[in-house]
């Protein structure tokens, strides 16, 4: 296991540059399945996420060789249909394979997938959405067997808007017969990336980015090179860092639009914010002050993933807030660490009280969860004294060269193998 070891009281400066997003680059890989012709992905973050989707891919007899920064995927020799239980279980987007799957071969099977214990996280909507193109499903042993005669284009409600349904459907849906329609369809930037991804290399889907997706099938699709987005969640990271420890960061290769309902809390914080295309500047010089209330909803929304962060930054700032997480039960399992380091917080439900600190204290903390993770190491940073986070394993799901980056802009923050 291995540890962070972290020495608080830095302040942060100068600029990252923010990698590719995890949560496009997964199902992005994923529909590689779909093609028989080479897909090059490019500026790969290096995060174990992404190292285990890539070896769910070459037990499916796939080939992947890394070109530096790049992954390029040969599915042509593809010819399995099964996806092994242990990696499902380490990584939650491997049920993406499902649709890319049962699309190339008609028959998928796969253990119900693992990833963060932040709740229940059920895979429903996905299995609902493939009968509805004609997929048969039986669950048997903790497996999801999978399989039909042709896949047929359908209507489908999505009982709430999930981000991973959406996803499945469409990549089931690529090279289904007539056309598919997703109503009440998942909004985020990843989304329009997958579209726009799957577009390039022959499908016809439209509507990404709003609550009405369509898809009308293709017989045959090609291979291409293709450059994710930003990551959203990473950049919000790294200004909730600047904003706890004070400083000036600039994040570079950002895309400021996907995170500006946290933008538009880091100003009523107190945090100045410039603004120039891809940049975000962040600079803040004083104790903030903590905003009534804020609510995580699907995008645009605020988003789940930087609950946590934000919530760490609420624990130092003056007066109190009161932090809903509306999208999965059990996010909250980071705060009993918090507290260890001094955080005044109360929950309650799916309602997290805080009360401002003047200063958190030094402390060893257990990650439990990715963004929870880095959470902890965020309130490291800005506390007095030493502090460990244990288990980090969780943080190198979502973050590539997490201490580099941040050693980089002036922290003191080290890698220890225990």
């Amino acid at each position: 296991m291995e540890k962070y070891i972290i020495n608080g009281g830095n302040k942060l400066y100068g600029s990252v540059k923010i990698q590719t997003a995890k949560n496009s680059v997964l199902p992005i890989l994923a529909a590689a399945v779909l093609t028989d012709e080479k897909i090059t992905i490019k500026n790969i973050p290096q995060i174990s996420d992404v190292r285990n989707m890539i070896k769910i891919l070459t037990c499916l007899g796939c080939k992947a060789v890394y070109d530096g920064d790049n992954v390029i995927i040969d599915s042509s020799a593809s010819d399995c249909c099964e996806i092994p239980s242990a990696l499902a279980h380490e990584l939650r987007s491997s049920v993406f394979l499902l649709g890319s799957v049962i699309s190339r071969f008609r028959s998928a099977k796969i253990a119900y997938p693992g990833g963060c214990d932040i709740g229940l996280r059920p895979v429903d909507l996905h299995l609902n959405g493939l009968k509805r193109l004609g997929v048969e499903i039986t669950e048997k042993n903790g497996y999801i067997h999978c399989k039909c005669d042709k896949l047929r284009g359908n209507e489908i409600m999505l009982d709430c808007p999930s981000v991973g349904a959406t996803e499945n459907i469409m990549l089931a849906a690529v090279k289904a017969e007539g056309v598919t329609t997703i109503a009440n369809a998942a909004r985020e930037p990843e989304i329009e990336d997958l579209q726009n991804f799957l577009n390039l290399i022959g499908a016809k889907v439209s509507g990404a980015g709003s609550s009405t997706v369509r898809i009308e099938g293709v017989k045959k699709l090609y291979g291409c090179e293709y450059s994710p987005i930003p990551d959203r969640i990473e950049a919000g990271t790294f200004l909730v860092a600047a904003a706890m420890c004070g400083g000036e960061i600039t994040a570079e290769g950002a895309k400021p639009e996907n995170i500006i309902s946290l933008i538009h809390k880091l100003r009523e914080n107190g945090c100045k914010i410039h603004i120039n295309n891809d940049k975000i500047v962040l600079e803040n010089h004083r104790r903030l002050t903590s905003v009534k209330s804020i609510e995580t909803q699907p995008y645009p929304g605020f988003p789940t993933d930087l609950q946590a962060q934000y919530t760490s930054l609420c624990t130092v700032c003056s007066r109190h807030s009161i932090i809903t997480e509306n999208l999965f039960e059990t996010r909250f399992k980071y705060v009993p660490e918090l507290r260890k380091m001094g955080a005044d917080i109360t929950v309650i439900g799916r309602n997290a009280f805080v009360r401002g600190v003047e200063k958190l204290k030094g402390a060893s903390v257990m990650a439990h969860d990715l963004r929870g993770g880095a959470a902890l190491v965020l309130a490291g940073l800005a506390a007095e004294g030493r502090s460990e986070v244990l288990d980090i394993s969780h943080i190198d799901r979502g973050y590539g060269s997490f201490e580099y980056k941040l050693r980089n802009l002036g922290a003191d923050i080290v890698r220890v193998t225990v």
